[in-house]
């Protein structure tokens, strides 16, 4: 579909004075040839094939922000799921397939690689134990691998293994990267109904149904949905709330798509997904926070916050859906507390509490993102946080996830620098209560009813 000049001169406004960008374009390399008995030989080919394939990443990506304005913010690889690659090496040690990851991704010049991943909802194999078991090692020794898990689903149920599991990883990988604050939390990530073309770390990853490689893009506009909100002003109703939501994702969603076609032409590869997330940032007037508080709540956390916000997803969604038949990958809206300074405002005036951001996650893109818990915080609390949050997605058949930094040192109400698009984090008070027995008993929660739909 061609692009009128009105189109491009509204994106021109946006990109000047409503901080659009394009927040990533990954490129998805299939792994599967890279498996090989020799876990040497195994990196050696993980290595070779992603630079083939993403040794041009960055420059197009770059000539392309050149050419049409758009900044891209984010080139990013992501990859099939390791635990498939390393199963026929049978090694209990897969970090140096992380250290090869890392340096292929050093050498490209990307800012993330996304895949040290493992999909265990219904059980483990030897490859799926051994990639958990080095995933504290492999993020502590890596700066840009990120690791995935997908620990539940509405057809499967919920792992309790495997979140028990997830647990003490989140605990043994905050404890090695304790100098930078529990940082290499922030590279790992669960999820229930995991997808499969997400363009977002710490999640990105392909699935075994993806091509041989493949470009998705992650488009990101909070401060165009702001302004846009910012001049309707406060007396229309909510059915123009989400009109106007809905044309301004549409708009979005144009920019996102003529960006990842013509970069996929330019690397030779297939267009996938365009991703319409409303991922904020810290800067100012970059926050899905603030959006809330336009569309009527005094503060985010307020009472109706949780309203506001299934509204806006819902709106960005369908906005999206009407731009371009490619949307995928997660698409809504994000609440990452540390990288949003509407949400870290909120947190730090009382408004916002871990309880209230579980509420919020029953109707947000994802779910409990970048959320910092005192580094002491008993592992039998994180397996109840995220045992709550794979049900909320296996109950209501949508995607959930949790990225959970215990921060050594550091108790509720203390703040943790990261920088850069991490931000800083306000530590969350768990609450007193644990789940013991909870924790301990293990097994399955088995499949809701709703999974029964053949």
């Amino acid at each position: 579909m061609p692009f009128s000049d009105r189109e491009i001169l509204e994106t021109v406004r946006m990109v000047e004075l409503e901080t659009l960008d394009i927040r990533t374009t990954t490129l998805g390399i299939n792994l599967l040839d890279c498996a090989d008995p020799s876990l040497e030989n195994t990196c050696e080919k993980v290595y070779t094939k992603i630079l083939h394939h993403a040794k041009n990443l960055v420059e197009v990506a770059d000539s392309i922000g050149a050419d049409y304005g758009v900044p891209i913010v984010n080139k990013r690889i992501a990859v099939t799921p390791i635990s498939l690659i390393a199963a026929a090496s049978n090694s209990p040690d897969l970090v140096p397939i992380a250290r090869a990851m890392d340096a292929a991704a050093s050498e490209v010049g990307v800012d993330y690689i996304g895949g040290f991943t493992s999909y265990v909802h219904k059980g483990f194999s030897k490859a799926d134990w051994a990639l958990f078991d080095s995933i504290p090692e492999a993020l502590s020794q890596t700066e840009r691998v990120c690791a995935s898990l997908s620990l539940a689903s509405t057809r499967a149920g919920i792992n309790m293994d495997a979140v028990v599991r997830f647990s003490e990883v989140v605990q043994a990988t905050a404890e090695l990267t304790r100098e930078t604050g529990g940082l290499g939390c922030a590279k790992l990530v669960c999820f229930c109904n995991v997808v499969e073309d997400n363009p977002f770390v710490a999640g990105a990853h392909i699935g075994i149904g993806e091509p041989e490689t493949v470009l998705n893009v992650g488009v990101s506009g909070p401060g165009v949905v702001r302004a846009a909100l910012a001049k309707l002003g406060a007396e229309p109703d909510l059915v123009a709330v989400a009109e106007t939501i809905k044309r301004t994702a549409f708009k979005i969603t144009r920019v996102g798509e003529l960006v990842g076609r013509e970069a996929a032409k330019r690397l030779g590869t297939t267009f996938g997904i365009v991703d319409v997330s409303l991922a904020p940032t810290p800067a100012i007037g970059d926050s899905v926070a603030d959006i809330l508080e336009l569309i009527g709540v005094d503060v985010t956390g307020a009472p109706g916050t949780t309203a506001a916000l299934a509204l806006l997803t819902d709106a960005v969604k369908k906005g999206g859906a009407m731009a371009s038949s490619r949307v995928g990958g997660l698409s809504g809206a994000f609440i990452p507390v540390s990288e949003d300074e509407g949400m870290i405002e909120a947190v730090r005036k009382g408004a916002l509490s871990l309880a209230k951001l579980e509420a919020m996650t029953t109707v947000c893109s994802v779910g409990l993102d970048m959320v910092a818990v005192p580094g002491d915080t008993p592992i039998s609390v994180i397996t109840g946080i995220v045992a709550d949050q794979m049900a909320i997605g296996m109950v209501n058949n949508k995607t959930t996830a949790v990225r959970i930094i215990p921060v050594p040192g550091k108790g509720p109400g203390e703040t943790v620098e990261w920088g850069g698009l991490l931000g800083t984090a306000i530590v969350q008070d768990p609450g007193q209560f644990a789940a013991e027995i909870f924790h301990r008993r293990g097994g399955r929660i088995p499949a809701p009813l709703q999974s029964y739909r053949n």
